[in-house]
């Protein structure tokens, strides 16, 4: 068995050795016989001065360049307020985007792939001091503007004249397009584009997508699949961070703080009341100080990537490490808590051993699907697959440590009428529901309100999310040591226990108040000998 472990052990620290090469924000993404229409390949935040550079340094079809229409294949750049409204590819999701150019309220570029003139053409829809101007990247900064052929859509033998009306009464579809040379290697594609972000108005989140409308627009043809090998580098005036993250660091580390303060104080609580003390007090005192940690290398981690566009792999592995004990640990401790362990009972029955069998695996999926996430390009197939299997087994988590709860609350009510034993496991029961009241206050506030915030909120907020969700986690704990605290008088270690070693499940409790009453004499279990106290009602 111990073997086994140390096996298990290994595995882990390879695996997350492997998987922490791509968590940057130096993007490199390589696809290989991909079929899909829209592929995300980044988000970021940019202040003014901020730049993006795109080397697409290969890209290969299945099919005949030269039978695929110059609006098939391209990118396309837009720009948003926040994470949750897009302005421009949710429009029509059934319609090729790039054979459509938005009204001119909108920001967003397209570069559309011409395989047969060998060129990339580029259409913007915004005036161009609202947004970016694109160039060809650093092969071509010295003819950036007007000296990159420029082929406006109207017509050449138009007056002067007759192009300012006709601009004034077309202005959807009046947009000049701009040229750049695409370079063509028996039949391997490659193109580089920049921009920079030169003015306040400028500012915003960019999202960067590449498309294949084969499939819509040549259904009878069949369906093209493509490869392509990607650079993406983008960068803050002085960060590599998105701008929405640049706060992250020193956030990281003033909650380290917090935390390592009140797994302090709850270690000299232990100290002072040591007759009062049980096990998963001291269980408890781990969690406070695993996140502590957790965050620190978090924010190691960040910072080198602020720095330098990409982490230090020793001290990623070692926060993917923290991260996995203590999401693990934090669900442990809440289900013990839940089931009554060494507060009500010193063993588990069958029941409860279920609900860890259920938990624990579940958490450790969780953990590594998250960990999979932070190390995998957006653009990947397998992003989006971990990212559902992340917030599916995150719910699934959350349901096993409550679910059998409330299936106890229900078969003690319905016993309590006949049941004096029952009636008793009743009041027991009623005496933790505060808690569990308090622990799906905690899972909807960091699982779906904290996420309605960073939907919202600016792009440059887009840290707000992070704090509210570090300090629901502290009053979380703050809030479950003072009411589990070792304390004589605290009356969530006063419950009356016969037979501990036949309870089951449905005998386990959660909160209430006023649970003595009625209560003559109360027996504790404590770590040293049986004290007998005597309450009054």
């Amino acid at each position: 068995m111990a073997t086994d472990k140390r096996w298990m052990f290994t595995g882990i620290l390879v695996f997350l050795l492997l998987i922490t090469n791509s968590h940057c924000r130096l993007h490199h993404l390589v696809l290989k016989d991909d079929v899909r229409q829209k592929v995300h390949l980044n988000t970021f935040g940019f202040y003014k001065d901020g730049y993006m550079t795109v080397n697409m340094s290969s890209l290969s079809l299945n099919v005949d360049p030269n039978n695929v229409d110059s609006s098939t294949i391209g990118f396309s750049l837009d720009r948003t307020s926040s994470n949750g409204f897009s302005t421009y590819l949710d429009e029509e999701l059934d319609y090729c985007i790039l054979k459509k150019l938005p009204s001119r309220d909108m920001a967003v570029a397209l570069l559309l792939i011409d395989f047969h003139k060998n060129v990339v053409r580029r259409k913007t829809s915004a005036e161009g001091s609202i947004f970016p101007n694109i160039d060809k990247g650093q092969e071509g900064n010295d003819e950036t503007k007007p000296k990159s052929e420029p082929q406006p859509t109207v017509k050449a033998h138009e007056t002067a004249a007759g192009q300012g009306k006709a601009k004034r009464d077309t202005s959807e579809v009046n947009t000049p397009e701009v040229s750049y040379p695409l370079q063509n290697k028996g039949g391997i594609y490659s193109f580089q584009f920049h921009f920079n972000v030169s003015t306040d108005d400028q500012q915003g989140l960019y999202n960067l997508y590449f498309h294949n409308c084969y499939g819509k627009e040549a259904q009878a043809a069949g369906i093209l699949s493509f490869s392509i090998d990607i650079n993406i580098e983008e960068k803050n005036p002085d960060s590599f961070l998105s701008a929405g993250e640049i706060p992250l660091p020193k956030l990281y580390i003033i909650m380290s703080i917090f935390f390592f303060l009140i797994g302090t104080l709850w270690v000299h609580v232990l100290r002072t009341h040591r007759a009062d003390v049980y096990k998963i007090h001291w269980l408890m005192a781990a969690l406070p100080f695993t996140k502590s940690l957790s965050l620190v290398f978090h924010a190691i981690d960040y910072y080198y990537i602020s720095n330098q566009g990409f982490p230090i792999e020793g001290w990623a592995v070692v926060y993917y490490i923290t991260h996995l004990l203590k999401g693990a640990l934090l669900f442990i401790t809440i289900a013990l808590i839940g089931t009554g362990w060494a507060f009500v009972k010193h063993i588990l029955s069958d029941k409860d051993k279920k609900i860890f069998m259920i938990v624990i695996p579940l958490q450790v999926l969780a953990n590594v699907a998250y960990i999979i996430i932070e190390s995998t390009e957006e653009g990947s197939t397998e992003y989006g697959l971990w990212k559902e299997v992340l917030f599916l087994v995150d719910l699934l988590c959350c349901g096993a440590i409550l679910f059998p709860v409330v299936w106890s609350i229900r078969h003690l009510q319905e016993a309590s009428a006949t049941d004096g034993k029952a009636a008793i496991n009743l009041a027991q029961l009623k005496l933790f529901r505060h808690y569990y009241v308090m622990i799906v206050c905690y899972i909807y506030f960091t699982r779906i309100i904290a996420i309605l915030i960073k939907v919202i909120v600016p792009f440059q907020w887009k840290w707000l999310y992070q704090l509210l969700d570090e300090l629901a986690t502290l009053a979380f704990f703050f809030l479950t040591g003072h009411k589990f605290r070792p304390a004589s008088y605290n009356p969530y270690l006063l419950l009356s226990v016969e037979d501990d070693e036949d309870l089951e499940m449905e005998d386990v409790v959660t909160t209430s108040v006023g649970v003595t009453e009625g209560v003559k004499k109360v027996k504790k279990i404590s770590n040293g000998p049986s004290e007998e106290r005597e309450t009054v009602a």
